[in-house]
Formats: structure tokens, C-alpha cells, sequence
């Protein structure tokens, strides 16, 4: 097996502000494997949050990882052996999403059709930063000139305040007026209880679908005092990150949020999803800096997904990748062997 690393610069079109901070652009590793003549393709987006700050950080991680001889393993043993590691999750995310993409090539199959999940068919919602409100109109303008979307993440829990909050919002419903647009709340844990509860109250009574990680990471033994008497179901996201953390959180929540960077790639989304299942728990699919090589990957699994936020590759300009598409507002495979997706050959010939 030949693994090859590619470092890419990421730009994005619109600069995403949520609650931590506002992002800009990015650099992620891809990874080339190459074994028994089929080559597959994986994406890691580094984030310090989950492990490794930078390209330059998975990649020395990764290499610790392919040192110990993983060729002989299953994909299983090879994600043990990276827990065994403390090999960041997002580094290796990229190991596994190309380790899946290769199986699926080796069988012939598209990586949906070698886990037997349907075809895609929830819209994915497009993601609206933090933003002033004339920023706001203009950015909702742009994304509803296209017929094709059906849903928008509009993202709150600004760092001055739900007021500022309900000024985003109430653009949103402004811009919206006309359309038929679904909408979903995300504070990235950027309230205190009371302004949560203050907050859902206020979404429920203008058509919010629900709300994503209204705590902050660590304050999960709070999430009890909002789920009593909700007016609006409960994600969670940050504060799930395994499915450990599924066993450990869904009394009080509605619903998880998986996303490839933050557990690791498939073989872990793979197990969220079980868990949460098996708790009656809705399943939500996100994303972070990623092109449409993780995208795709992502998109290979969503067909059994109850909301899909795949959308952070149709916000970078350009997308370094091919592969995954909207179509009629569904992120979209195409249906070649694996998860459908590469490195376009000018980033690393």
C-alpha cells in the first residue's frame, strides 16, 4: 500500500462567523492510496477542537499511524489501532474515508451501495454565519437565486448577544417571506441556560425546526432543565463526538449530530448511527472545511440520515475537488465505485 499526502489551500467564498470565531480559509491534507492498482481518495479538515491544529499536524500523525504496518488490517483493527495511537480524529478521518473509498472500488460498488443504505433524498440545508443584518439579506438573496435549495442552518449565539441573535433572525424571516424554506438553528453552544430557554421559546413561535447545540460543550448536565418542557427538539453536536457520547447524552436530547471530522470518518459515523437508533434517537449529518472529497463520503452514508447539512463545498472558491453535487437540493453522489469523489489532478500533478 502507498499512501501519498496532498496539502491544499481552501478558500471560502463567504467567511462562516459562528460563535467561536469566523473562518476564513483553510489548509486540509488529502490522502492518495494506492493498492493493488485502485486508488482512493481521503480528506482531512484540522481543527484544533478536534485534535490537530493543522495539515502539517495530521500528516505527522498519520505517518505514526502507517509506520506500524496497517496494510495487513482490517478497516476495523486499523480504527483501533488509531484509537490505541491517540491519532486525532480528524488526521484520521482521512485514513478511513480513503480505506472505505478503496473497498467499495475493490467490490465494484458505489461505497452507499457496499453498506446497503438508500440513495440520498433529504435536501441539505445551506449554512448563514453570524453576520449584521444587511449582510444577512445579502447572503440569503444569493443562496435563495437558486430554486434548488430547500432548507437554510442559520447560525446564532452571537458573541454580543441574543438581541443581536434575534436581529439575525428576524432578517431571515424577512428574506424568506416569499419562499417556502425550511429553517434550522445552530448556536454552536453560545447561550447560557437562561438565554436558551429564553431563545427556544422565541424560535419555536417563528418556525424554527429545531435547535443545534443551544450549551456549550462541558454543560451537558444542564441539557435536562431544557428538554423538560422544550418548545423545540434538541440537537446536539459538539457535545457529541462518539457514540459513547450517544449512550451517554440521549435522555435529554432529541437528536445527534455526526460529522466525519469530529469522530473520525465512517467507521465511527457508522456506530453513531446504530446508537442513536437503537435509542430512538433523529440523526443529523454535518460538515466542517471540507471539499467534496469528505463531502461525498459523507453523502455515501446520509441516504438513512433524518436531516443532512452537507454543504461546506459549494462555499469554496474553488473547490479543489469533484465529486458530489446538489441535485434537486440534495447533496448528491454519482454513482462510480466508492464514495464518487478525488483530488482534481492541478493540485497535486
Amino acid at each position: 500500500m502507498i499512501v501519498n499526502f496532498h496539502k491544499v489551500n481552501l478558500k471560502k467564498k463567504y467567511p462562516l462567523q459562528i460563535s467561536r470565531g469566523t473562518h476564513y480559509k483553510s489548509q486540509n491534507l488529502f490522502i492518495e492510496l494506492i493498492k493493488d492498482g485502485i486508488t482512493a481518495w481521503g480528506e482531512s479538515a484540522p481543527g484544533k477542537t478536534e485534535g490537530a491544529s493543522n495539515a502539517d499536524e495530521v500528516e505527522k500523525s498519520l505517518l505514526k499511524l502507517i509506520e506500524t504496518d496497517i496494510d495487513s488490517l482490517s478497516i476495523y483493527e486499523t480504527h483501533q489501532r488509531s484509537k490505541e495511537l491517540n491519532i486525532p480524529p480528524c488526521a484520521y478521518a482521512a485514513i478511513d474515508i480513503a480505506l472505505w473509498d478503496w473497498k467499495a472500488k475493490k467490490a465494484g460498488l458505489p461505497l452507499s451501495s457496499l453498506l446497503g443504505f438508500p440513495t440520498p433524498s433529504i435536501p441539505t440545508s445551506i449554512t448563514v454565519g453570524i453576520n449584521p443584518p444587511e449582510i444577512i439579506k445579502e447572503r440569503v438573496e444569493i443562496i435563495l437565486s437558486n430554486p434548488q435549495i430547500k432548507a437554510l442552518k442559520i447560525k446564532l449565539g452571537s458573541p454580543d448577544g441574543i438581541e443581536h441573535d434575534k436581529l439575525i433572525y428576524s432578517q431571515v424571516l424577512e428574506s424568506i417571506k416569499k419562499s417556502n424554506i425550511s429553517i434550522r438553528v445552530d448556536a454552536n453552544g453560545g447561550w447560557s441556560l437562561d438565554e436558551a430557554k429564553v431563545m427556544m421559546k422565541w424560535l419555536a413561535e417563528r418556525k424554527a425546526e429545531y435547535i443545534e447545540q443551544p450549551l456549550i460543550e462541558g454543560e451537558e448536565d444542564k441539557l435536562k432543565y431544557l428538554f423538560e418542557s422544550r418548545p423545540l427538539p434538541i440537537f446536539i453536536d459538539e457535545s457529541c463526538r462518539f457514540s459513547e457520547d450517544v449512550a451517554r447524552h440521549y435522555e435529554y436530547v432529541d437528536g445527534v449530530n455526526l460529522k466525519l471530522m469530529k469522530c473520525g470518518g465512517i467507521t465511527e459515523a457508522l456506530r453513531i448511527l446504530n446508537v442513536a437508533k437503537s435509542h430512538n434517537l433523529k440523526t443529523m449529518i454535518g460538515c466542517m472545511s471540507e471539499s467534496s472529497v469528505s463531502i461525498s463520503a459523507g453523502a455515501s452514508i446520509s441516504g438513512i440520515i433524518d436531516y443532512v447539512d452537507l454543504d461546506s463545498h459549494y462555499n469554496l472558491d474553488p473547490d479543489p475537488s469533484e465529486g458530489a453535487k446538489m441535485i434537486d437540493g440534495i447533496t448528491m453522489n454519482s454513482n462510480k465505485p466508492g464514495h464518487g469523489s478525488k483530488l482534481k489532478i492541478e493540485y497535486y500533478a
